[in-house]
Order: C-alpha cells, then sequence, then structure tokens
C-alpha cells in the first residue's frame, strides 16, 4: 500500500508545481462553481460540515470527490502544511489522480 499511496501524492505534488491545483475550502467552491475543477480530493478526516459543503457543491457541479487518509497526507503531497481540501483544474491531471485513487481503494 505504501508505494500506491505514494504515487498518487506523488503525482498530486507535480500537479501543484504545475500550478494546476487549488488548497482550500473557499477557493476550491470557487473553482467548482466556475466549472474549473476537475476532480476535488477531500480528507477524510474532515469536519461533517465541509465534507457535507464539498460533496454537496460536487455532486451538484458533476465533480469527481475522491477521498484521502488525512489532512496531513494532503498537505504533505504539494509540500504546504495539513490541507483538508484541494481541487485540481486539470482534466489530464484529475483524470489520472482519479485513477490511480481508485485502483489504490481497490488493492
Amino acid at each position: 500500500m505504501g508505494k500506491k499511496n505514494n504515487d498518487w501524492s506523488s503525482f498530486l505534488g507535480l500537479a501543484y508545481r504545475a500550478r494546476k491545483v487549488v488548497s482550500g475550502e473557499e477557493t476550491v467552491v470557487q473553482s467548482i462553481r466556475r466549472s474549473q475543477a476537475k476532480l476535488v480530493m477531500l480528507s477524510k478526516d474532515a469536519s461533517d460540515r465541509t465534507i457535507k459543503t464539498i460533496t454537496d457543491k460536487c455532486r451538484f457541479y458533476k465533480v469527481p470527490v475522491v477521498f484521502v487518509e488525512d489532512r496531513n497526507k494532503l498537505g504533505e503531497a504539494i509540500g504546504k502544511a495539513a490541507r483538508v481540501v484541494v481541487a485540481v483544474t486539470d482534466p489530464g491531471f484529475g483524470d489520472k489522480l482519479k485513477a490511480m485513487c481508485e485502483s489504490n481503494n481497490r488493492g
């Protein structure tokens, strides 16, 4: 599991360095509303209110959501402090990350 887990976080870091990732609840909600978000990554340890807000927005605007273990792992992937939610704004990065996370959850 460690290797697969590392794959998505490294790829998310690459997307972040390519300036294709936004973080923070308000910024992510704005990118969802503007149809810029192609994938939202949400921490499992986010508050119930945050999880509901983000998942409702994503459902309404038809943006896929994947859950990651914790906020520290998500922040670490983009070289920042703990992050509860990030959005990927590039369709290529978004599709690849979604596939990586889904295969990680299956395996």
